[in-house]
């Protein structure tokens, strides 16, 4: 099939090279001239695990391209996929206008009739608004299908290849039946294709964050009375997942959860209530979450009073382990409020330095290695769950402190351990750390 993917974010250029890896031909679309050109050589501009290698070799093969071109693409395209932003509004709703123009963009370039996908996050109802926009200024034909996408960030290739399902919403029969057979070899192993209706579609990729968020923000409650109550959340959280009702999934406790999908989807959705519905279980998740990125800092501050000159090393940056993503990262809320307390901070991300760089230019340190990170400052926070932070050195780690204190965000490493080597171990949740 002949694509055009408008929109060359994570969303657009993982679903453009995947489609791509499967014998389709792609165009990914983008205003930014820069980027595209970036994108031609077989870069990418942020970090997601075999996403390079994936634009190199399609690009290379002639499979995948990239252009500023919309009415060209769209012109070749028989399939076009809106994959553009949606960001939040300070009323905490989606941010619709880019979808809504591109509509226009693609109804202006049509030369036949022509299969529209939404794939962005958008609200109920928007794809029967694109639809209108665009009958409104052509008169070909055109079927508007809804294609949520269920991508984490970290692992967002392999979710594509290798979907649990796909979700297409829309009311032309043919037009479904031929993005299913778009769909078929990355289902080969049995996973549903589900046909349903546009706003159920819609609704689907709200209500999957929303009970992910849910849950985070339920254990991360439930961590705060254990450590209230003298309970170990490491203990609780084994136990009530091996309920299959419940499931061992998203049960993690942590300093609360961010990045670009699920903060901003609570706060989407909660808007669509609105004031008839009120959606208060979100609106309590969203406080949860938001109270939750502050206890690190809380502890810090518990523990060393006062803070100016005092100097404390950063593990992880991002949101979230395997990307580079700092958008509503627990980090901002940690690094904000060290630095608003005077404390020196040194940090280090395996991905993320550049990012943070962007945001903090000089005013934080940023280490060349993780123990580069932890020399002579006063106390380590561990803020992301990265794997080579998982089993550091500890006899090095504790020489190169200044003070042998830890603040595990994270929960990776053993209360009693820590003891034993001498630490002053503080985590989440958990009796004696």
């Amino acid at each position: 099939m002949n694509i055009a993917m408008l929109g060359t974010g994570y969303v657009g250029l993982v679903t453009g090279s995947c489609f791509a890896e499967t014998g389709n031909d792609v165009v990914c679309v983008d205003i930014d001239e820069a980027k595209v050109e970036l994108l031609r050589e077989g870069r990418v501009p942020f970090y997601e695990l075999g996403l390079e290698e994936l634009v190199e070799r399609n690009t290379r093969e002639g499979r995948l391209s990239f252009s500023t071109d919309l009415g060209e693409a769209v012109k070749r395209a028989e399939a076009v996929f809106i994959a553009v932003g949606t960001p939040q509004v300070s009323a905490g709703g989606a941010d619709l206008s880019q979808v809504f123009a591109v509509a226009e963009d693609i109804a202006r370039a049509m030369n036949g009739a022509k299969i529209v996908v939404t794939k962005s996050t958008v609200p109920v109802g928007t794809a029967a608004r694109v639809r209108e926009i665009i009958e409104e200024h052509t008169r070909h034909g055109v079927a508007v299908v809804s294609n949520p996408e269920f991508l984490k960030e970290g692992t967002a290739v392999e979710d594509f290849m290798k979907p649990d399902r796909v979700v297409l919403g829309g009311d032309d029969a043919d037009s479904l039946e031929r993005l299913k057979d778009l769909y078929e070899p990355f289902v080969r192993t049995g996973k549903p294709i589900i046909l349903t209706d546009t706003r159920s579609a819609e609704m689907s990729k709200y209500a999957a964050n929303a009970i992910l968020a849910t849950k985070i923000s339920f254990i991360n409650e439930t961590a705060r009375l254990c450590e209230k109550e003298g309970a170990d959340i490491e203990q609780v959280r084994r136990i009530i997942g091996l309920d299959h009702r419940i499931g061992p999934h998203f049960i993690f406790p942590g300093i609360g959860y961010g990045g670009s999908c699920l903060p901003k989807d609570i706060r989407a959705m909660i808007a669509m209530g609105g004031e008839e519905l009120e959606m208060p279980l979100l609106r309590a998740v969203d406080r949860i979450n938001e109270t939750q990125k502050g206890l690190l800092l809380e502890k810090v501050k518990d523990h060393f009073g006062e803070l100016s000159g005092v100097t404390l090393a950063l593990w992880g940056l991002s949101f979230k382990a395997r990307t580079d993503d700092m958008r509503e990262a627990p980090a901002i809320r940690v690094i904000d409020g060290l630095l608003e307390a005077g404390a020196r901070v040194r940090a280090f991300d395996p991905e993320a330095m550049e990012e943070a760089r962007k945001r903090y230019g000089e005013r934080i340190e940023f280490g060349g290695s993780n123990y580069e990170a932890a020399e002579g400052a006063d106390a380590l926070l561990v803020l992301t769950e990265w794997n080579e932070f998982r089993s550091p050195d500890f006899p090095r780690l504790k020489e190169l402190l200044r003070g042998p204190v830890i603040f595990d965000g994270r929960n990776l490493y053993d209360p009693a351990a820590m003891r034993r080597q001498g630490f002053v171990y503080h985590s989440i949740g958990r009796s004696g750390g």
